[in-house]
């Protein structure tokens, strides 16, 4: 038998759609979903794009297949389908006049008590009575609208630009703090203990929308643990959700229907925590979305992916979105094991379980083995039907895998005990009581076991203590570099996401363990997921006090605030956290920005290899590339980063070129301060930037020479005029 995917490579897993090869005479049944993405949508378009949609796929396939094959028209704010196509047909499809990217509509995976108060960021901050008008997107799981994180107390109607919609149902209606919601679902029916509506049955949603956006709620906790008042980001926001995800995933069609929705409804920002593979931008429907989300002045956050700690492991890798990976607060959560001979053994996990320190007979899981099921020699790893209940029942069983403790949950097991290496910086629950230790602690357990008649122990409850090592990056987190251009330093920067209490579904186990009764309106969750949405929190506050700030202003202003991160904790330095640890105080006053608009990212996807044809057809408009454009084009996007991706010795001469905008004092002078490792020498010219105005722009290169010996080398450039400190972080690596 198969062992069953890990609990952390459960947080990690993505989920791709198989393509069949078919022929012409192919069933509506053995067509796959695809994506056909035609860029965006031009003014002198006709009023409704579906007819013209149907029309293709006539073209394509048989006409008597053709409308029950359409899934979705997107027309509201750019210009696509999703449809059922076999292989070929989606080929043919590719070949139209019109056509920018077919791609198959694969499913992604989804990937606060003390975070905002570890970032600085207290209640009492100076806030302004735009934060009410402005709306996020969030494109989730859904939202459970009775939680006490959405209750609309205090809050005055929808803003008057926002033009979408509440799909309200029996069992759910929007409010005054929940203005909008819609779900999608291309797939055909919901199955299990889903919902066909925007309520969330998983909680993942209704945890990241608390965790940006979220009201003040006093006395929040998961069975005491992680007490504290818990709130969003910004508590006075309004939210508009779009269920995109479902106990089997997030499909791609489903994704690209909500941002063509929430660009049109008039959201000031999206966050989106869900990942698949990093491909070609136009390939990959959140890089679309989010394409489209910044030309109509959105700014789109992503969370980075959980497949850390391995390299070019980003989910979410386009210039013009947010990249965040997960950083740790100063909380840490601990589990003891305490054994019939009185040795104590420190794990981790989220345990509210109480055993009241009775000792129960202990057993290991490779000694018990369900051989009715010819299962011997698994039994160790504790999947579900491996153990024996007759031998576990009414014990704590051992384990040899971080699972999810549903094996020894459904033999009738007290609790267990899991030894292991991988994901030892993450506190999981349980469906029962559990703590997972490390390899040399979890042998000690073992050879107790072996080594007495009657080995016996108990599990106590879950405490925590400070966690004096934060901020770090937690081995989860995705890393660098972006694997579509590596000279683009993703991810951006990273925030809160490690053991991150926010509001919860009370009708998903909090284990996420069928049979997990505990109903509660709080959970803690570890993962870039989580770190998300505190950056959306973040840029929604930046866009509260500077209404008119493009997306590239906020995102610059995030990146260059950032609080630097140690390269000696992280070996993969700045591809591991970016620019560095979220600022939310300090993001507001930024003194310089790095500005981008969409015309200057056109230029850099001219120098990737995108032709005049396909650029118009992505813009809706004349753009062009010039003759002139080449790879190298990726050096003058305005960046509020430098990276450079070069084999080993080997000789670098880079220049930069960047443009920054004063938005601190009118008169100001800022000095260039360059901090270069060995090998390499760094130049700005001019090393002094006079400014006499708000919103005067002056420009200045930055030239890198020297060569690396090593994987990564780390340096910065920090503009400062003795009140604004304006940070840039430079990654040079081999690739």
């Amino acid at each position: 038998m198969a062992r069953k995917t890990s609990r952390l490579s459960w947080l990690l897993l993505l989920s791709l759609a198989t393509i069949l090869v078919v022929g012409h005479s192919a069933s509506q049944n053995d067509r796959k979903s695809y994506i056909v993405y035609m860029g965006e949508r031009r003014q002198d378009e006709v009023s409704t794009l579906s007819g013209l949609h149907a029309s293709m796929l006539q073209e394509v396939i048989d006409s008597n297949t053709g409308p029950e094959s359409l899934l979705y028209s997107y027309e509201r704010s750019f210009n696509g389908f999703a449809a059922k196509l076999t292989e070929e047909e989606a080929q043919k499809m590719a070949g139209m006049e019109g056509v920018v990217s077919v791609f198959p509509n694969e499913q992604k995976r989804l990937h606060t008590t003390r975070s905002w108060d570890f970032l600085g960021f207290p209640q009492q901050v100076e806030r302004t009575t735009v934060e009410s008008d402005i709306i996020i997107g969030v494109l989730d799981s859904g939202i459970w609208p009775e939680s006490d994180s959405f209750s609309d107390k205090g809050f005055g109607p929808p803003p008057s630009k926002w033009r979408g919609t509440c799909r309200a149902s029996t069992n759910f209606t929007c409010n005054n703090k929940i203005i909008g919601a819609q779900y999608y679902r291309s797939n055909g029916d919901v199955s299990g203990n889903d919902i066909r509506s925007p309520r969330d049955s998983d909680g993942h949603g209704t945890h990241t929308a608390s965790i940006a956006a979220g009201n003040v709620v006093n006395m929040a906790s998961v069975q005491g643990l992680g007490s504290g008042t818990a709130r969003g980001g910004v508590p006075s926001a309004r939210i508009a959700v779009y269920k995109i995800c479902w106990l089997d995933g997030c499909g791609d069609a489903d994704i690209l229907a909500a941002f063509d929705d929430a660009i049109a409804d008039g959201v000031d920002l999206i966050t989106i925590s869900v990942g698949g593979t990093a491909d070609s931008y136009f390939k990959n429907s959140i890089a679309i979305g989010a394409f489209h989300a910044m030309r109509n002045g959105i700014l789109t956050s992503n969370s980075a992916g959980n497949r850390g700690p391995g390299l070019a492991t980003l989910t979410n890798i386009s210039p013009w979105s947010l990249s965040v990976a997960a950083s740790a607060i100063d909380r840490k959560f601990f589990t003891e094991v305490q054994l019939g001979n009185d040795k104590i053994y420190e794990g981790i996990s989220i345990n509210t379980f109480d055993l009241k320190n009775e000792m129960f007979p202990i057993i290991y899981g490779g000694d018990a083995p369900n051989t009715t099921a010819g299962l011997q020699g698994s039994s160790r790893y504790c999947d579900p039907g491996t153990l024996d209940q007759n031998l576990v029942k009414g014990k704590i069983v051992l384990c040899d895998f971080l699972g999810d403790g549903e094996g020894t949950f459904l033999a009738s097991a007290v609790g267990t005990v899991i030894k292991g290496s991988e994901g030892r910086d993450i506190a999981f629950s349980f469906p029962l009581p559990a703590s997972y230790l490390d390899i040399e602690d979890g042998s000690n357990v073992y050879f107790y076991i072996n080594s007495t008649r009657s080995p016996t122990a108990t599990i106590l409850k879950t405490k925590e203590r400070k966690d004096a090592f934060a901020p770090y990056i937690p081995s989860f987190s995705s890393r660098g570099p972006n694997v579509a251009t590596s000279n683009i330093l993703k991810p951006d920067l990273a925030a809160p996401g490690l053991n991150i209490l926010a509001a919860w579904s009370p009708i998903a186990p909090i284990s996420e363990v069928e049979g997990d009764n505990r109903k509660l309106s709080f959970n803690i969750l570890s993962g870039t997921s989580t770190a998300c949405p505190h950056a959306t929190g973040v840029a929604a506050y930046v866009k509260s006090l500077h209404p008119k700030w493009s997306p590239a202003a906020i995102k610059s202003a995030l990146m260059t605030t950032a609080d630097p991160m140690s390269a000696g904790k992280h070996p993969e330095a700045e591809l591991a956290y970016g620019a560095g640890n979220i600022n939310p105080s300090k993001a507001p006053n930024p003194g310089l920005i790095y500005d981008i608009d969409a015309a200057d990212y056109i230029k850099f996807l001219c120098g990737q290899g995108y032709n005049t044809k396909s650029l118009q057809l992505l813009t809706g408009d004349n753009s062009s590339c010039s003759d002139d454009a080449t790879n190298e084009t990726v050096n003058d996007l305005n960046y509020p980063a430098f990276a450079i991706s070069t084999p080993p010795l080997r000789s670098i001469n880079r220049v930069f070129n960047r443009i920054v905008t004063n938005v601190g004092s009118p008169t100001s002078t800022y000095k260039a301060i360059l901090n270069s490792p060995p090998g390499l020498t760094i130049k700005v010219t001019p090393s002094i930037l006079s400014f006499t105005s708000l919103g005067q722009k002056l420009p200045y290169t930055l030239t890198i020479e020297g060569t690396i010996d090593k994987f990564i080398v780390s340096a910065s450039l920090t503009w400062d005029d003795c009140t604004f400190q304006v940070r840039s972080p430079i990654a040079v690596f081999a690739p």
